[in-house]
């Protein structure tokens, strides 16, 4: 029963996190945390052991939807290595500080955290990108299917600025860094949708293979959740690739909005109250 329960959870969150570029991550830690508190089928899941088996679950996600998006030459290899550079740091940071987090500081920092994530989500459509400016900074371009080429690009300063709070954000609550980096990367440096949530899932693979090394130093992985969970992640993020070619995502992204508001209000109450 947990075998399944926790398969089902990893292939419908690498799913979600796959199509739309979140990385699954903020997802599987607030199911986790949920399963553990309410109900007896895992036992008790501290946060930092839901944090550090689903960053070791996001290197699965990440390299499983990055392999499926080269396919579809979508994945900027270039802005996502210098991401890296910013990401990297960031993650061992927030890995350490998780450690520090009991269970009701945690349920308060993530809970406003996904309330953040569900107000870009509301919003994100109604903002437009900053002008490019293609006199300095690394400026890049993408032919999409239809023949129309699309110009974006970043100050390499700004770009690590931002990584490096996203890799921060990873290491903490082990959720990848899509749900910040494609709203951060469409909104800031004019990328297309589709190159942003591509080259976001490389970002998630890179990111998760630091911050994953960190936890398991600091004994945060409960291996048999992991290999319990690995299987429906890759298949979900092969599905979620695919979906996303073939998809518009505006329904699911709706119903993530509600999702996170909610999840992120009962987890600041469980904060404060609990």
């Amino acid at each position: 029963m947990e075998w399944i329960i926790l398969v089902i959870l990893g292939l419908i969150a690498s799913t979600i996190g796959s199509l739309i570029g979140l990385g699954g991550g903020i997802i599987i830690v607030p199911a986790l945390l949920y399963i553990g508190t309410y109900t007896n089928l895992l036992g008790d899941i501290p946060p930092q052991i839901a944090v550090g088996t689903t960053s070791l679950i996001l290197i699965v996600t990440g390299l499983s939807s990055t392999l499926s998006y080269m396919k579809h030459k979508t994945v900027d290899y270039k802005s996502g290595f210098i991401f890296f550079a910013g990401s990297a740091p960031g993650a061992i940071i927030g890995a350490w500080v998780n450690k520090a987090l009991d269970v009701h500081s945690f349920n308060l920092y993530f809970g406003f955290f996904m309330i953040f994530v569900g107000i870009l989500l509301i919003v994100k459509n109604k903002l437009k990108p900053l002008k490019l400016r293609t006199d300095k900074g690394i400026v890049r371009s993408f032919t999409d299917p239809t023949g129309e080429t699309h110009q974006y690009g970043f100050q390499p300063l700004l770009g690590f600025i931002v990584t490096f709070i996203v890799g921060f954000a990873s290491g903490l609550f082990g959720i990848g860094g899509g749900s910040l980096m494609v709203p951060a990367m469409i909104l800031l440096f004019a990328f297309p949708p589709h190159v942003a949530v591509a080259t976001s899932m490389l970002l998630v693979f890179l990111s998760a293979l630091v911050s994953s090394a960190t936890h398991i130093s600091l004994g945060n992985v409960n291996w048999w959740f992991a290999l319990a969970l690995v299987p429906g992640a890759w298949f979900g993020a092969k599905i979620g690739s695919f979906l996303n070619t073939k998809l518009k995502s505006n329904t699911l992204i709706n119903i993530l909005r509600a999702f996170f508001i909610v999840m992120g209000l009962r987890l600041i109450y469980q904060g404060i109250f609990g």
